[in-house]
């Protein structure tokens, strides 16, 4: 009996060892399944950005990698109603000449078969579309305009090369020249390959709010948003607020702005409208305008408006307050710039009604 007892003592740590390492393998596992769920909790997913439009703030559940277009449409009472403003996600509005308006549209979110009518470049435009690294498409350009598109590189496609070629530009029968040259929007990125301009590219996304933040936006009332370009000619640009869609739909000199093909109004998410200076440099009326200084700003959203800076921040202008960004709401946006004479509280009117 105490023979059996001895041995018995002896293997009882073996058996406490086989026991330990019998139970020693379970809980590791068990450790290492739980450490390898919490890496899985943890590992970083890809950037919002690589499946949001930088321009729209709008998500996708597809890279987001195609360049953006710039492409001057015409604004001329004749050149009315345009193709393809309802697919642009920016689309700036500026004088060109004498009190009318041109329009730079830029595209990237969505493409549309065709749109213009398409015109001649100007400095300020070409600039503004180099500063969001956008190919620039035009027609025709007054020869110290070519040679600063020239000078200053700028990756563009000139309809005045392609003119009615059937590829890249159409002059359409149902309008008369200079306003019936029409851009082919499936030939763009072929055609800038063929001149060594980049077809991708990925870019940051302009500063946007979230759902949430949209529906507690602040400022006054602004049902109604009046631009008088000219109080002389009258040229003017309205907005009206759509209160159950949250959007404003745009009208010129009365009219209210559509796609010629279908009549789809043309809505926005977001006005900002810019004061800066102008200065006639020619005989024709062409202009300079600053757009780089910055200056006061209107930005409207939500039927509210608010009074803003404007800033140029690396190419892009931007609503200010406090030197910090104001976010635009997720959607489209018209940037209408105004002269700084006689500025935004005479050209501007603003109504709740």
């Amino acid at each position: 009996m105490r023979k059996f007892l001895v041995c018995l003592f002896l293997f009882m740590p073996v058996l406490l060892v086989a026991c330990s390492d019998d139970e020693e393998p379970g809980a590791q596992d068990s450790e290492s399944k739980e450490h390898a769920v919490d890496e899985k909790e943890q590992a970083p997913e890809p950037p919002d950005d690589m499946n949001t439009y930088p321009l729209t703030g709008v998500k996708t559940d597809q890279p987001v990698n195609n360049r953006i277009v710039s492409v001057m449409v015409n604004n001329h009472p004749k050149a009315r109603p345009q193709t393809g403003l309802s697919k642009a996600d920016i689309i700036f509005e500026m004088l060109a000449e004498g009190r009318i308006t041109r329009l730079l549209a830029m595209y990237q979110s969505e493409q549309p078969d065709v749109a213009g009518p398409v015109r001649s470049a100007r400095e300020y435009y070409f600039e503004i579309a180099n500063g969001y690294d956008a190919l620039y498409i035009h027609h025709g350009a007054a020869n110290f305009v070519k040679d600063m598109i020239q000078n200053r590189a700028i990756d563009h496609l000139d309809g005045a090369i392609y003119d009615n070629d059937g590829n890249l530009f159409k002059r359409e029968s149902f309008r008369s020249a200079p306003h019936n040259s029409y851009l082919q929007f499936d030939a763009v990125y072929d055609t800038a390959e063929q001149k060594g301009y980049g077809v991708s590219e990925t870019y940051d996304p302009l500063p946007f709010t979230t759902e949430e933040e949209a529906a507690d936006i602040s400022g006054d009332p602004a049902v109604s948003v009046e631009i008088d370009y000219s109080s002389r000619l009258k040229y003017i640009v309205e907005y009206k607020y759509d209160e159950k869609n949250g959007v404003y739909t745009r009208y010129s000199d009365g009219e209210q702005t559509v796609e010629r093909n279908s009549g789809e109004p043309i809505t926005t998410d977001n006005i900002l409208i810019v004061e800066t200076s102008h200065r006639v440099i020619d005989d024709a009326g062409r202009r300079e305008i600053d757009i780089t200084s910055g200056g006061n700003a209107y930005l409207i959203q939500k039927g509210k408006v608010r009074e803003v800076q404007w800033e140029n921040r690396n190419g892009r202008i931007i609503p200010v307050q406090d030197g910090d960004p104001v976010k635009f709401v997720q959607g489209k946006t018209w940037i209408n710039v105004i002269p700084a004479d006689p500025g935004i509280s005479q050209s501007v009117t603003i109504s709740n009604e």
